[in-house]
């Protein structure tokens, strides 16, 4: 009875162009309810709850909201109503502090006047039940994208909103973080507060969520109490097949070593010592702000570093910049891909062969035609799902965003491959096949490092595995030590927090 729901969608459509987005689906969420929303990436999740919000109109369909008929004119006006939602796409305001940010468009005035001096008060409140250790005042440019996605969480319960919405909401944090979040999760359920949670790390879904609704291709397929269906079952109706291994590793031939770091420094990191083989996919485990990052960071040349040495092919490796560093043969997939993965209003097949323009250059003219097949025979390798690779960066789901990343730095045929958080925000589907195309690359001789916070894909993916402790490399394991059980998830996760 809809009486027992606090929000129904009954019959919900969505088309974008020639795209049907969301066809005849449907969704109840109970009050006090975490209700996981599973399905790959392009399965109208995120494009179902922007016509929650009001970011989006349906084209057919009706939904009730707290028992009455619902239909939000924005985001503001789902805010009003009680209706709140972390995006899965951070889009922060750099230049504002984090109490503007917390109080955007709901700002603590006296009369027409703000009031500045009480509204930092009350953030910082807020800041402090959270346990989140930065002013009220700090810039959000001077975050990490770890506390950027923090402020989004805290924004949204600070709203003492009914429902809230949360897409993707841990894809930055590490263990620490995420279960302080579950926590806030907890608390809100037990005030009767009713959570929609989005994500593609099911350990998570299982651990916090009551029931699931599944979509696929954009239709609902069904909902379930999540006590009465396997990991398996949830997979299944996801991708429409089996998924019979979540990392499909291959053990390649390690060659050569390809990059070696000796006693590299920086901000964050010291005195790093490690080296990456020919065929090697060198795993990266450790807390979110640990050096990981960092490190990657300055070795592509986003950042700096202040001491140390760098080899590349057995020959010092200097650079000035990234761009130096894609001409010598180094690439990175960022885990922040707005900021620096894509150019999100450009088509995707200027964002994938961005970087190596240079070969598809006849004398000062691109050569369209090759560039043309290039980027959709890597679009198509890698299940890119678009109508075309005219389309923008930005019309594309998460998932598919991610793919487009991948993509562009496949083109470049790089000796060396950083990838920080590949498969974050990328749906179980996705990510065995992104872990496919990886062990493919080694195969071919290309060494990768790969950062990742999640244990399982550290431990399932890597042939070694280094773990950070505040700025040191505080343990190496080996894929046979793991394979065989004497490495475990405690054993790494004992190193990422220092204990020996």
């Amino acid at each position: 009875m809809a009486e027992n729901y606090i929000l129904e969608c009954k019959g919900i459509s969505k088309a974008f162009g020639g795209t049907q987005a969301l066809k005849d689906v449907q969704l109840q969420v109970r009050p006090g309810e975490v209700h996981a929303l599973l399905g790959e990436n392009g399965a109208g999740k995120s494009t179902l709850m922007k016509i929650v919000i009001g970011l989006y109109h349906q084209d057919s369909g009706s939904m009730v909201f707290d028992g009455k008929p619902y239909q939000a004119k924005g985001p503001v006006d789902a805010i009003k109503s009680g209706i709140s939602m972390i995006h899965q796409e951070l889009n922060p305001e750099p230049h504002l502090t984090i109490a503007d940010s917390i109080f955007l468009k709901r700002e603590d005035t006296n009369g027409i006047f703000l009031n500045k001096r009480r509204q930092n008060e009350r953030t910082q409140k807020i800041l402090d039940d959270f346990g989140f250790p930065y002013p009220a005042t700090t810039l959000i440019r001077e975050l990490k994208l770890a506390d950027v996605q923090m402020v989004e969480i805290i924004r949204a319960v600070s709203t003492n909103a009914k429902m809230i919405i949360m897409d993707e909401p841990t894809s930055s944090l590490d263990e620490q973080e995420t279960q302080h979040l579950f926590r806030v999760i907890r608390d809100l359920k037990a005030k009767g507060v009713a959570i929609i949670y989005i994500s593609h790390r099911m350990a998570e879904i299982y651990e916090i969520c009551d029931t699931v609704s599944v979509f696929r291709d954009g239709q609902y397929i069904a909902t379930a109490p999540l006590k009465e269906v396997t990991n398996d079952d949830l997979i299944a109706m996801m991708v429409g097949r089996r998924v019979e291994n979540l990392f499909p590793k291959v053990d390649c031939p390690i060659g050569d070593v390809v990059f070696k770091a000796e006693h590299l420094t920086g901000t964050g990191f010291e005195d790093i010592n490690f080296e990456v083989h020919a065929g090697e996919i060198l795993g990266l485990s450790g807390l979110v702000g640990s050096g990981r990052s960092e490190t990657m960071r300055a070795i592509f040349g986003i950042d700096s570093y202040t001491s140390g040495k760098m080899y590349l092919n057995g020959k010092e490796f200097t650079r000035k910049n990234a761009s130096d560093s894609i001409r010598q043969g180094v690439c990175m997939v960022n885990e922040d891909r707005k900021n620096f993965g894509l150019c999100l209003y450009r088509s995707i097949r200027e964002n994938t062969s961005l970087p190596s323009l240079p070969e598809r250059q006849r004398g000062l003219l691109l050569n369209q035609a090759r560039e043309k097949k290039e980027v959709e025979e890597v679009s198509n390798t890698l299940l890119l799902k678009a109508a075309s690779i005219e389309h923008n960066a930005y019309s594309l789901s998460g998932g598919n965003q991610q793919k487009v990343v991948i993509a562009k730095w496949i083109m470049a045929s790089p000796k060396l491959l950083i990838m920080d958080e590949p498969t974050r925000g990328v749906d179980v589907g996705a990510k065995a096949e992104i872990y496919t195309l990886m062990c493919k690359f080694a195969a071919q001789g290309m060494a990768i490092i790969m950062v990742s916070s999640e244990l399982p894909e550290v431990m399932g993916m890597s042939d070694r595995v280094l773990v950070y402790h505040e700025g040191h490399i505080s343990g190496e394991f080996y894929r046979k030590d793991i394979v065989s059980g004497e490495v475990t998830q405690e054993v790494i996760l004992s190193a990422a927090f220092g204990v020996s």
